[in-house]
């Protein structure tokens, strides 16, 4: 083995994808015989001194990982404070970062773990200890700056835009004596991106989703009330993509759950289409139906985008790359060079241009009445849903994915209770 250890870890909502990045992540060092460590659930496996030993996999198992949804070792949402503000828990975090002799630290996830990254990379020079942290992109809410699409975004695309066109064939056929209005739900707190990966569903302006609700844009009722009842009259039969993050002109959120902040301090959201589809039977009087797809439209690795499985991977080999290169703080960023054909490449962006930045869907992606794409979106969009990356599927009609073995690497410091 090269002397000194590769520490990976997970973080945030996890994606289809992302242990593709991580099969890419051991697929990469054990080719230049480095040992690999995982944190399990995240920084807090790091911060327990709870480590995944990846050498005890077999190459069959990592090979399956890349077909297998979830996250393998575990995620959390921990948000590290200042070095100042969190001294003691970095302090415990450079004492693990010794004791197995850590030089490489790859954190996969999104604003957030670019973030800790950063200040992990930043927590090693205060101390003089030799470490390359580098963080890798992954979010289905394609809100990382920099880069033109996140791991992980393409698939819960196509997820949601075959879903939508699905549900409104249903909704077609039934909508003479029932349903006439349904409403899907998004993720996307503050950008609009699956909400709008909803909208490659149709193509023409009667054809399904007729309105979506995008978090860049205010809702307001009475206009929302008003297309919806328009597009009832012309079509017959109405389909919703709403964002869960839309917010009325004032800057509340639709779907304020009243549930207080998750950890990273965000807004708990919770039951945008439930709440638009009460509001639609209650001023209509029409039959409305609604879903939330939730973690379906992160986690359906059996409709995965061929492009988007393809980028994981690429991410994932990078920064190793980048590490050995001693590329300190920085990410594997995708890159589109071109349109028609659709092409891409990896380069390396400093974390302090990624870290706690947002991007949101750019003006020229919205309709000018703010209820659809326009074609500049559906050329950037359509291309990450491209192509078919199906698991292999065993006997009983299930797909076949792994579970590691996940064997702990022995520790050698006193418990962390912090």
């Amino acid at each position: 083995m090269t002397a000194g250890t590769l520490l990976y870890a997970q973080s945030g909502g996890v994606t289809a994808v992302i242990n593709a990045t991580a099969a890419a992540v051991i697929e990469a060092a054990r080719a230049r015989r480095i040992k690999v460590l995982a944190g399990r659930n995240g920084i807090l496996g790091v911060l327990r001194e709870d480590l995944i030993d990846t050498t005890r996999e077999s190459a069959a198992a990592v090979r399956a990982l890349a077909q297998t949804p979830g996250g393998a070792f575990g995620s959390c949402r921990v948000k590290l404070k200042s070095l100042d503000e969190d001294r003691a828990r970095y302090e415990r975090l450079l004492a693990v970062l010794r004791a197995h002799d850590v030089r490489w630290f790859l954190y996969n996830g999104g604003n957030d773990s670019a973030d800790t990254a950063l200040k992990v990379s930043q927590l090693a020079a205060t101390y003089d200890y030799p470490l390359t942290c580098i963080g890798v992109p992954k979010t289905v809410d394609n809100d990382l700056a920099i880069t033109d699409c996140c791991p992980g975004f393409g698939s819960a695309a196509k997820y949601t835009a075959v879903s939508v066109r699905e549900a409104a064939l249903d909704v077609a056929a039934m909508a003479e004596t029932s349903t006439k209005v349904f409403v899907y739900e998004a993720m996307g707190r503050h950008a609009g991106w699956l909400a709008a990966a909803g909208g490659l569903a149709g193509q023409g302006p009667d054809d399904a989703p007729q309105v979506i609700l995008f978090p860049e844009r205010a809702y307001d009722e009475n206009d929302f009330i008003d297309k919806v009842q328009a597009t009832v009259a012309r079509v017959g039969w109405c389909v919703v993509v709403a964002s869960e993050g839309i917010r009325t002109a004032d800057g509340r959120f639709v779907a304020d759950a009243g549930a207080g902040k998750d950890s990273f301090g965000h807004t708990q959201l919770g039951g945008v289409a439930a709440h638009l589809a009460a509001r639609v039977k209650d001023r209509l009087g029409m039959k409305v139906h609604w879903t939330l797809p939730d973690y379906l439209q992160r986690s359906a690795r059996h409709i995965a985008s061929k492009t988007d499985l393809d980028q994981a991977r690429a991410v994932g080999k990078a920064a190793v790359q980048f590490a050995l290169k001693g590329l300190n703080a920085t990410m594997p960023v995708i890159v589109r060079t071109s349109d028609q054909p659709y092409r891409w490449k990896i380069e390396a962006v400093a974390l302090d241009k990624i870290a706690n930045r947002e991007k949101t869907m750019p003006a020229d992606f919205i309709r000018k009445d703010g209820y659809g794409i326009t074609a500049a979106a559906r050329r950037y969009l359509e291309p990450l849903i491209r192509g078919e990356a199906y698991p292999a599927y065993a006997r009983d009609g299930l797909p076949k994915y792994v579970a590691l073995r996940n064997v702990p690497a022995t520790r050698t410091l006193p418990e962390w209770t912090g």
